[in-house]
């Protein structure tokens, strides 16, 4: 091993770039050949560190990277300093709540609340209110922008507020697109410049981002991953991110897809093929002779499915494809020759021909992937498309009563989400599909709802140049807006014929999307069963209006010459493709379409408080001042029993947590905000209450596809007061707990927690009180989540699971996770007292994986830490 410790005094690289010279880590002259060995994320990590460490710290890291090389993995802690955070409105507004109780809390304590601001740049997406009220219409985008604004003004009017009184927050409007998409487009820089010391250097773009897709920048060579919005807050004031030196595994591409095959059937091949290796929290990279034949928008669609795939990232490298992205979305001659020169000085360059250490590795043949869906109720679930028939059959549903709609009609046909509107190419496809559709005369049945809610403004341009627009538009697919919809459970209403089939059961209807998850309720309360498949492909299945039609053999419905028409006199070919999208795209409307809709006139007209501290109001519905932004919140850990307060299955996602979909009108939450004032049919969905901790709680676990097998039977969000065996609402369950002087816990199986990165369901978890989570495995975002809010996560040994522990009533977990002996990976010694008296004795594993977390556990979460850092450099 190479002596680092001359690494205080390191020699920096220089470039001269139009003039201009810049400094810069040059990683190949300080570590030679063996730089070549490393995985590019870890190079990545490794510039991050030599530029950001100190000392003996910056010396332990490197070597701790390079120490990895042995056996592909490590215990080691680094530390990493983003340039920049990204964030959407609705994991923004919790995390802008917080900091505006701060920032009380700092004032009532004699601080100053203006010291407590970000000090990295935050940009804010406003794309995840927009909801599909109104279809199949060319109004559609306006009226649905309407109903938006209207009903989330008041909690747009505190984002207003927060982008005047934080230094560094801003905020792109409604009708801007989809974060990740406005991050490819617009925000990425891939190689940016900061000033050291007086000089200017050129760093990599690095960035985290509070939503699990952040990866998909992974696609132009950005190293960003998703964080929860608690994990952010630490990162935004100042404190580096830390994290255990990742595991890598290399996906080695070879060949190039076949014709019929575009990137979204890559992604979902790559999805199940690493869920089965079980990549859950490692980095993924991307090598070998066939990632150069996919494009930046192909690899990008790939990337945003790490969190489907279980993993940190999706990375490729930057190259020519990178370079020909930022020339084809308007990037400057100037930005472009600077990535270039720098990536290749600095050892970040791609190269096919490489073949670094990894912790494990995958081959992927591109030429055997055919036309793909996942489904119906899980992203990694692989079909070939023509198999959504047998899958469906084997459910076994039988409908109670005839009926003129098929067994399982598709209700939602959406071309949605980052995912796949990101990529031009996979929206030009669906649209030459319509066209040949519209030539014929087909349409959908009238229970199909379609929807196209492109990424970026963008796409208005490209369809309209390659005359497409009106083709979608004949068959249902008019723009509905540029926001995430549908894929994030802003569907709106189903059709009236739908709903009321399915209310008499003479239906199972299905969602076809082109998102990234599917679990049961994420699209649509109503709806348990989707496929994730190609844009073209929802195009296919709204025209079939039938899920159990095999499009490979079927005909998808008569042609006005009365003829059938199957799906390959439809699908277009790939010279086809390739001439649209070069008459289509144009470099200048990437700038221009976005400044065009930041100018929105609705939203410049908010009028927005300009103090220091948000004026709270205690009769609001969207925002009100969390009870845990507080330094009086004390640390959970220590030696005591508790009470299960649900005991849950397998794959419990944060949809199930704390769901983002429309609140029902007949729910509890529902009663609560009605009771406040609030129309019973005009609620909005979940995500929009998230500024007011009274809703989240009362939303926690409202999720009608939910197990609690503490109360099989009972009601959507509730469960059994084991003290007095009442089945009750889980908020009064929480609250006797509470009053009684009882901590709980909750119990549950494998990948708790998978899905989106919302902080609300590790928050709502410690407003009902829970103190520890005991699962199978956890997902890694909320994971952290539930650290940063002090919760300690616990696995069970291996071998046991929810089947065999069998907490039963009144039984109870006694939890001995002393703070003085927390380690992390540590033993946690865990009592089973069961009802009869018997004791059962195991050793959990505490699922903390650095010191930084133990701090946080310590402190009682992320919020406490924060505020009592910035009180003691007030002296207050």
């Amino acid at each position: 091993m190479r002596d680092f410790s001359d690494l205080n005094d390191y020699p920096s690289g220089f470039l001269t770039l139009e003039g201009r010279d810049y400094a810069f880590v040059d990683l190949p002259t300080h570590f030679g050949p063996r730089l070549l060995e490393l995985p590019m994320v870890l190079r990545l990590l490794l510039e991050n560190i030599v530029r950001n460490g100190q000392s003996e710290e910056r010396d332990r890291a490197v070597e701790a990277i390079f120490g990895w090389l042995g056996s592909g993995t490590s215990q080691a802690e680094i530390a990493c300093q983003p340039c920049r955070i990204l964030m959407h409105d609705t994991t923004s507004t919790p995390a802008l709540v917080d900091i505006a109780a701060m920032r009380d809390a700092l004032a009532e304590a004699g601080g100053d609340p203006e010291a407590l601001t970000p000090s990295l740049p935050v940009d804010v997406s406003v794309d995840h209110s927009l909801a599909v009220e109104v279809f199949a219409t060319s109004a559609a985008a306006e009226d649905n922008l309407q109903h938006e604004m209207r009903r989330n003004r008041e909690r747009y009017r505190f984002l207003r507020w927060a982008a005047g009184a934080l230094d560094g927050v801003r905020i792109h409007p409604p009708g801007t697109g989809i974060m990740h998409t406005l991050n490819l487009e617009q925000l990425a820089t891939v190689v940016t410049t900061e000033m050291r010391e007086g000089e200017e250097w050129l760093v990599p773009d690095t960035m985290l981002g509070t939503d699990s897709h952040t990866p998909m920048i992974n696609g132009i060579g950005v190293l960003g991953w998703g964080v929860g919005g608690l994990e952010a807050e630490t990162v935004m004031f100042g404190l580096p991110t830390m994290l255990r030196v990742p595991e890598v595994v290399g996906v080695r591409l070879v060949g190039a897809l076949s014709p019929e095959a575009q990137a979204t059937d890559l992604a979902l091949v790559v999805t199940q093929r690493l869920r089965e290796l079980d990549v859950t929290g490692k980095f993924v990279e991307f090598f070998g002779s066939g990632v150069g034949s996919l494009t930046a928008g192909d690899r990008s669609v790939v990337a945003n499915m790490a969190p489907e795939y279980g993993a940190t990232t999706g990375y490729f490298a930057v190259d020519d494809q990178t370079l020909r992205y930022l020339r084809e979305t308007g990037r400057s001659p100037e930005a472009v020759a600077r990535v270039e020169a720098y990536c290749r000085a600095a050892g970040l360059w791609f190269d096919p021909q490489a073949w670094p250490t990894y912790t494990e590795s995958v081959e992927i043949d591109l030429s055997t992937i055919g036309m793909q869906v996942a489904g119906p109720t899980r992203p990694q679930d692989l079909h070939g498309y023509a198999e959504v028939p047998r899958v469906l059959d084997g459910l076994g549903f039988m409908p109670s009563q005839a009926s003129d709609l098929p067994r399982h009609p598709v209700a939602i046909a959406a071309i949605t989400s980052c995912t796949n509107t990101s990529d031009p190419r996979l929206i030009i496809t669906a649209g030459l599909l319509a066209r040949n559709a519209r030539q014929h005369g087909l349409i959908p049945p009238k229970w199909v709802k379609t929807s196209l809610a492109p990424g970026s403004p963008t796409a208005a341009s490209y369809l309209r140049r390659a005359g497409l627009m009106e083709d979608l538009a004949a068959i249902g697919f008019d723009i509905v807006g540029y926001g995430c919809t549908t894929c994030i459970g802003n569907a709106g209403p189903l059709t009236q014929v739908i709903t009321e089939a399915q209310a008499a059961r003479q239906c199972r209807a299905v969602a076809m999307l082109s998102g990234n998850r599917n679990f049961p309720g994420r699209v649509h309360p109503e709806l348990d069963l989707g496929f994730i498949m190609s844009p073209a492909l929802v195009v296919a299945f709204a025209l079939a209006g039938d899920a159990e039609r095999d499009l490979s053999q079927w005909p998808l419905g008569l042609g006005k010459d009365g003829r059938d028409i199957r799906l390959s006199d439809l699908w277009p070919a790939r010279h086809e493709i390739d001439a649209a999208v070069i008459k289509a795209l144009d470099a200048a409307d990437y700038g221009t379409d976005f400044r065009r809709a930041s100018r929105n006139s609705a939203w410049e007209a908010l009028d927005a408080p300009q103090t220091a501290c948000f004026p709270w109001d205690d009769d609001s519905t969207a925002l009100r001042r969390p009870p845990f932004a507080s330094a009086s919140e004390v640390c959970q850990l220590g030696h005591y029993t508790a009470y299960p307060l649900l005991v849950l299955g397998d794959d419990v996602t944060t949809d199930h947590i704390s769901p983002a979909s429309a609140i029902p009108p007949d729910s509890l939450v529902a009663d609560f905000l009605v009771e406040r004032g609030e129309q019973r049919h005009d609620l909005n969905v979940f995500a929009s209450r998230r500024g007011n901790w009274e809703v989240m709680v009362r939303a926690a676990f409202h999720n009608k596809s939910l197990s609690n097998r503490l109360a099989p039977e009972a009601p959507v969000a509730h469960t059994r007061h084991l003290p007095s065996g009442e089945v009750i609402s889980i908020v009064d369950a929480a609250e006797r707990y509470r009053r009684a002087g009882d901590a709980v816990v909750v119990v549950a199986g494998e990948r708790y927690g998978m899905g989106s990165s919302r902080d609300w369901a590790a928050k709502g978890q410690r407003l009902l009180g829970v103190r520890a989570v005991l699962a199978v495995s956890f997902e890694r975002i909320h994971r952290s989540n539930l650290i940063g809010m002090g919760i300690l996560p616990l696995t069970m040994p291996d071998g046991m699971n929810v089947e065999t522990l069998a907490i039963g009533t009144g039984d109870r977990l006694e939890i001995e996770a002393d703070a003085s002996q927390l380690v992390p990976r540590g033993e946690i010694p865990v009592t089973v007292w069961r009802a009869s008296g018997e004791a059962e004795r195991f050793l959990a594993m505490a699922q903390v994986d650095t010191q930084a977390e133990i701090g946080l556990l310590k402190a009682g979460g992320v919020i406490p830490s924060i505020l009592m850092q910035t009180l003691n450099q007030a002296g207050a």
